[in-house]
């Protein structure tokens, strides 16, 4: 060791520790909240999937995808420095002494070469990520910390310039153990400089400032959105793996829970689950989420990005008390979340889309936060929208939303002859649950008759529970009142047990499961995937799914007309349960279709999903919004799969003037059915074609 050395071995120990200490003491801060979340259930089960999805969506960054130009930057920006990763080592060995580098790695060439594209590719992303920032300036950027960003980047710029200029410097010395050759940019900086004093103080000073770049970078990261670096890797791969449209239930009666430990939602930052946790310091403040966000497009207060950013700043700020009581055995009170992180208005501008959680690149679960925060609102607090309040007596008055008595249950279906199964009855091969919006809303009820008369059509065995059914509690869950939510579930399992339609009843008998078909995509998410936590395991299908079926299985035969028809995807069928082909092939099936720019999983809500059917809706309105999507095609015809889009549409269309007929698929189809019945005219050959 030359007496250089001796000095700077030391020195940049000590420079080391004290960079690393001062971090690994923020991240054990942030580790600490974590630890001190509320449970989060399910959230290691599923391992294989989980990895593979960490594959997809961190390695290979593939939502990002959904932006081509962002995507490619970010892709440059993430392997970029994580080919750079083993240069960091170098650098600290370099700092230390100029003829200390990895052993082998440091002589290859191949490595060389990809350190130099790679670093290249920073830089080009950089680029890139400034002028969309500097020169686009995108709307979904507003309320982002903007310095911060460009903060980062000027970080990731100077890193990789130094990098280049030591590699350059080591060439021109002669100090390099890889064939310069192999390193085409470090080798053009070589030819700028000369071997001598001033190359040599070059050489000392880069690497120095380089090494101490990237431990101030580290630094910086755990108190930045750059946090998501290192967490994201965590949050993806504990991202929930069963369906979209699912929420995690409350816990009331569990003896092995405490009474004080019981959840009601999220009140303050010591009700909120790890994961909630790990979802905030995940955010990038990217804004996909408020691009997509229908509450937002429309000029509402709701940003979900700012509601996760907004969150994550009041959990840091408060984080420090409420660790420091824990730790002194006392009850830690805490400031409310709403308002002083969210306003209360931003809280019911949600309709649980799901369109936030399906652009977000990083694995957070926006609606997880706002429905906990809506729970705490209504179930400890009593303070939530009083047109909510009515809708929730109705609830439990009545069993259903539009407060009307259980015995109108049936008069949408007045002269169908459909069978009402009775207890006792022998469970029917389809039972068809028809929903409150079908039961008691006339403009909703033309779909449920439609499939009536198409079931009855195509032969299909199948019943109603009618005055037996109630409302499946989504509208209660979704606004935050998960009491009534999980009384209503219960009742409605009980009733389905009763009825023998449960995959269990099935087994015992030895006979085939008998599949639930709904028109309503809340019911199709509540009976599939939330009830399961209740004990109703049910095989249930969407009725555009069963009206496929039996069109393919030439069961019923549609003739299609020249009608030009674009389809509007449900939010709670399309996003939160990927059923979009079904409804497509109907429409295929009965007329022209013309589909709209937002379809699929990116479809725009209808404004009817999180209680929003009972909730005044502030400002410009999201079923306007998308009716004006739906004429800009050009179509004649909106055809929609759902109860509550069909009168939030229609009023949207009649709101905006469009002029297009709004019907459900099931319409459609029954239509093009009576149409394939009628017979065609004699072909004449010899008729003069009219004028």
């Amino acid at each position: 060791m030359d007496g250089g050395a001796i000095v700077t071995v030391p020195l940049f120990v000590l420079v080391f520790y004290v960079f690393v200490g001062l971090f690994l003491r923020r991240a054990l801060y942030l580790f600490q909240l974590v630890l001190a979340g509320r449970e989060s259930a399910g959230r290691f089960s599923d391992l294989p999937r989980r990895s593979v999805r960490e594959v997809v969506g961190v390695l290979f960054q593939s939502k990002l995808f959904l932006r081509p130009i962002p995507g490619v930057m970010h892709l440059l920006l993430f392997w970029g420095f994580l080919v750079l990763l083993p240069t960091i080592v170098m650098s600290f060995l370099g700092a230390m002494n100029r003829h200390w580098t990895i052993p082998w790695l440091g002589e290859q060439g191949w490595f060389v070469l990809l350190v130099d594209l790679f670093a290249i590719g920073v830089l080009v992303g950089v680029t890139i990520a400034f002028t969309i920032r500097l020169g686009l300036r995108p709307v979904r950027f507003v309320g982002s910390y903007l310095q911060v960003a460009y903060n980062i980047l000027l970080f990731e710029a100077a890193i990789t310039i130094t990098l280049f200029i030591w590699h350059g410097s080591q060439i021109a010395l002669g100090l390099n153990e890889f064939p310069a050759e192999w390193a085409p940019i470090s080798n053009a900086v070589a030819g700028l400089l000369t071997a001598g004093p001033s190359t040599e103080l070059l050489e000392r000073g880069v690497v120095w400032v380089h090494a101490v770049l990237i431990l101030m970078f580290l630094l910086y990261i755990p108190y930045t959105k750059h946090l998501h670096t290192l967490v994201v890797w965590f949050n993806v791969f504990f991202e929930r793996t069963r369906a979209r449209g699912r929420l995690e239930p409350l816990v009331f009666d569990d003896p092995n829970v405490p009474e004080d430990q019981i959840r009601f939602g999220t009140g303050t930052i010591k009700d909120v689950t790890w994961k909630q946790m790990v979802d905030q310091m995940t955010c990038t403040e990217c804004g996909r989420c408020q691009d997509a966000c229908p509450a937002f497009f429309t000029g509402k207060n709701l940003s979900p990005k700012l509601v996760i950013q907004n969150l994550r700043d009041q959990l840091y700020r408060d984080g420090h008390d409420w660790l420091a009581a824990s730790n002194r055995g006392e009850d830690y009170a805490g400031r409310p979340l709403v308002p002083t992180a969210v306003a209360d208005d931003t809280v019911w501008d949600c309709v649980t889309c799901g369109a936030c959680v399906r652009e977000c690149p990083v694995g957070i679960e926006h609606i997880d936060h706002i429905v906990d925060l809506r729970r705490n609102l209504v179930m400890v607090e009593s303070r939530f929208p009083q047109e909510g309040a009515t809708m929730l007596r109705d609830l439990e008055r009545t069993s259903n939303p539009w407060g009307k008595s259980p015995t109108e249950r049936t008069d949408w279906a007045d002269g169908l002859d459909v069978r009402v199964l009775e207890p006792g009855d022998p469970p029917p091969d389809v039972l068809f649950w028809v929903g409150c919006a079908p039961a008691f809303d006339e403009r909703a009820r033309t779909g449920a008759r439609s499939t009536a008369k198409l079931l009855k059509e195509a032969g299909v065995d199948f019943a109603i529970l009618g005055p037996r059914e109630a409302c499946t509690g989504d509208p209660a869950r979704r606004m935050g009142d998960e009491y009534t939510f999980q009384a209503l579930a219960t009742q409605n399992v009980e009733t389905l047990k009763e009825a023998g339609v449960t995959k269990d009843a099935a087994a015992a008998d030895g006979r085939p499961v008998t599949r639930v078909v709904t028109t309503c995509p809340h019911c199709f998410n509540t009976l599939a995937n939330e009830y399961a936590d209740f004990g109703g395991r049910y095989e249930v299908i969407h009725h555009t799914q069963l009206l496929a079926e039996l069109v393919a299985a030439g069961r019923l035969r549609p003739q299609a007309g020249a009608e030009t028809i674009t389809y509007h995807d449900s939010c709670y069928l399309a996003r939160h349960n990927s059923i979009k082909a079904e409804p497509r092939a109907l429409v295929s099936a009965v007329g022209q279709p013309v589909e709209m720019a937002r379809r699929e999983e990116r479809t725009f809500c209808c404004g009817a999903g999180g209680a929003h059917m009972w909730l005044e809706e502030r400002g410009n309105q999201i079923n306007e919004e998308r009716a004006r999507q739906a004429v800009a095609t050009g179509a004649e015809t909106l055809a929609v799969a759902c109860p509550f889009c069909t009168v939030m549409l229609d009023d949207g269309m009649q709101g905006v003037g469009g002029g297009l007929a709004v019907k459900d698929v099931a319409t459609l189809l029954a239509e093009a059915v009576d149409r394939g019945r009628t017979p065609l005219p004699m072909y004449d050959p010899g008729a003069v074609p009219p004028a």
